[in-house]
């Protein structure tokens, strides 16, 4: 197998060797895998199992027979449990400072033709002032 994708083949098995599947009900990394059981694998293993597919196609796509694929880096994957700020593929962070936390009791922000029309009628009002 490429080097390209050892990195994710590895944390998709520690990932599976540390699920309920495989520790609590016994059933083998392979059983935990296919279909009726893959649902109740943590959404961590989840991802890991997408990301290595994609990896693993991404090996045979033309687009990207050239270069290959990105270098994965799991070293901020491992250090956060909450998932938060990562991206599983890619190298780089996908959400790195970029988007920020709303509740959804922010305010809209004022039509930009709103505050166009107020300038004009503060000045037409500057005008009549004068005369």
């Amino acid at each position: 197998m490429p080097s390209s994708c050892k990195e994710i083949r590895a944390a998709l098995a520690q990932c599976l060797q540390e699920s309920e599947c495989v520790m609590v009900q016994r059933h083998s990394a392979a059983d935990c895998l296919r279909a009726p059981l893959s649902e109740t694998l943590p959404t961590k293993c989840q991802q890991l199992k997408k990301g290595f597919g994609e990896c693993r196609r991404g090996m045979i796509d033309m687009r990207k027979r050239f270069r290959g694929n990105q270098p994965i880096t799991f070293k901020s994957l491992e250090s956060t449990d909450s998932g938060e700020g990562y991206q599983l593929y890619a190298g780089r962070s996908a959400f790195g400072g970029t988007v920020k936390k709303t509740d959804g009791n922010e305010p809209e922000p004022r039509d930009w033709r709103e505050v166009e029309n107020e300038k004009f009628r503060k000045e037409q009002e500057a005008k009549e002032q004068k005369k």
